[in-house]
């Protein structure tokens, strides 16, 4: 470690069982510690590394036992001329006495490492009835450290102005307290990197001033890796739409060699023209579920998740994804599952209604929910080289490019919390989001499919399509967070 360099730490303190280890999770971006939901799991305070930069300097974050019996401890400290001193100086049964033993633990870390104490509440509950919270911003005071309050367990995104509101309530509650230098919302399984880019760049405003070249330095390199990663994820979007718009599947004709013998046998393909059609329908929809399957598995990790849980990240957009389309509820339903890639490998589980299909059924229904909106809506047919070929037409492809989007909204807001619990973070108002960015684009996607279909090859094809996905993934996220992504994206040039 050079001269200059410099040791920055985070103490994530709280009530017991009010989300510290889960929130520590997401912002270390691993699993650390121990969750469960129970009363002082975290019994020593550790110290975890959020940030190092080349020039040497760490950003530690110390996740903390939770404060028990605040109340009674506050009436102990009171009677003490120097109250964390004294504190300190005693010795606790760490059995009989466990509650203070364990703010004692607490206490330690925050006085002797904390730059700034991060005190995580329970913002679902009134801040009224938390009476907890008079005792502990009390003795959070006797510390004399800048104290940031976190909102944690906000709930499912919600729109802007709602989640302002919340903010709000909580400041003006927070406002008597004057160890408070801010709130921030920041919550372990709602928020993605923008909440935590406004997160950082606020505490830092704390840091003390012969410290803050180094702060600066490690700022810098997480914006820089998170600007990398989410252009890495923009990419992957485009890879995934551009090869769906070049990909093309010829109709066998009669007398022909089978090209396609699974597909045709799983329609049950006979002799008659319709049928050679849907075949061929079914291997362009079979190619389309495996790319989805592979980008999905590629954001998770890129995001450091698991990426067994492409399925189940694919599952729940499904569940708040809506087909824009002139077709029923069920086939809308099929049709969704594709466009989603919630029927990554046609798996049998994956119907509306809890339908158990083989894969050649389920192949023949989704094909057939494309053609029931008709044809042109779900696919050209056109011709290639003297052979009638099917390929996905505009309007199918402008269908992807929503479900494109609104995937990534669900890994970046996957969160850390749990390991590799899945919280439901897609709600239905994100889709509309989605669709207004989309629309002030409208004029474009004619002519992009239209260029993409001709390019030389699949570099050149993705290339418009990374600029345009990548511009309407950064204004979805000013439209769901307008304070805290304009910043963030300007570092994207999206």
């Amino acid at each position: 470690m050079s001269a200059q360099s410099v040791d920055i730490q985070f103490a994530l303190v709280s009530h017991t069982n009010n989300g510290k280890t889960t929130l520590a999770r997401t912002l270390v971006g691993m699993d650390v510690g121990e969750v469960r939901d129970a009363a002082h799991v975290t019994v020593f305070a550790e110290a975890h590394t959020l940030q190092a930069s080349g020039a040497g300097d760490r950003l530690l974050l110390w996740d903390t036992p939770g404060f028990g019996d605040s109340v009674r401890l506050l009436k102990r400290l009171a009677q003490a001329g120097n109250p964390i001193g004294w504190f300190m100086r005693e010795v606790f049964d760490r059995y009989r006495d466990r509650p203070f033993w364990l703010s004692q633990q607490a206490l330690r870390a925050a006085k002797d490492a904390a730059d700034v104490v991060l005190y995580l509440v329970n913002s679902s509950e009134d801040p009224r009835d938390a009476g907890y919270l008079p005792a502990e911003m009390r003795i959070l005071e006797w510390l004399g450290k800048p104290v940031v309050v976190l909102l944690n367990q906000l709930g499912p995104p919600r729109p802007d102005e709602q989640e302002q509101a919340e903010q709000a309530r909580w400041k003006a509650h927070l406002g008597q307290f004057t160890i408070v230098r801010d709130v921030l919302a920041l919550d372990a399984f709602a928020r993605c990197w923008v909440h935590e880019d406004v997160f950082y760049e606020r505490v830092g405003k704390l840091i003390d001033e012969s410290k803050r070249d180094g702060y600066a330095r490690l700022l810098a390199a997480w914006q820089a890796n998170n600007v990398q990663r989410f252009r890495e994820a923009v990419a992957l979007g485009a890879q995934m739409l551009a090869g769906a718009a070049r990909d093309s599947q010829s109709i066998e004709q009669e007398g022909k060699a089978n090209l396609f013998k699974s597909a045709l046998k799983a329609v049950g393909l006979g002799k008659d023209e319709q049928k050679r059609q849907d075949a061929a329908m079914a291997g362009l929809v079979e190619r389309l579920e495996r790319r989805i399957g592979d980008t999905t598995v590629g954001l998770l990790r890129l995001h450091r998740l698991d990426p067994g849980d492409a399925g189940r990240i694919n599952a729940r957009v499904r569940e708040n994804f809506a087909v824009r389309a002139p077709i029923d509820k069920a086939q809308a339903g099929l049709l969704g599952a594709v466009v989603s890639g919630a029927a990554t490998g046609l798996s049998a589980d994956l119907m509306a209604g809890g339908l158990t299909l083989g894969g050649g059924a389920l192949l023949g229904a989704i094909v057939g929910a494309l053609t029931m909106a008709g044809a042109a809506w779900g696919f050209n047919t056109t011709t290639d080289r003297d052979r009638p070929t099917v390929q996905f037409a505009d309007p199918f492809l402008r269908t992807l490019l929503v479900g494109s989007v609104l995937r990534y909204l669900a890994v970046a807001h996957f969160g850390r919390g749990r390991g590799n619990f899945v919280e439901g973070e897609a709600p239905p108002f994100w889709q509309a989001e989605v669709e207004r960015s989309i629309a002030a684009h409208e004029a474009e996607l004619a002519p992009l499919w239209k260029a993409v279909r001709v390019a030389p090859d699949d570099a050149a094809a993705a290339a418009p399509v990374h600029a345009l996905l990548g511009r309407v993934m950064a204004e979805t996220l000013e439209r769901l967070y307008p304070e805290a992504a304009a910043r963030a994206l300007a570092r994207a040039d999206m």
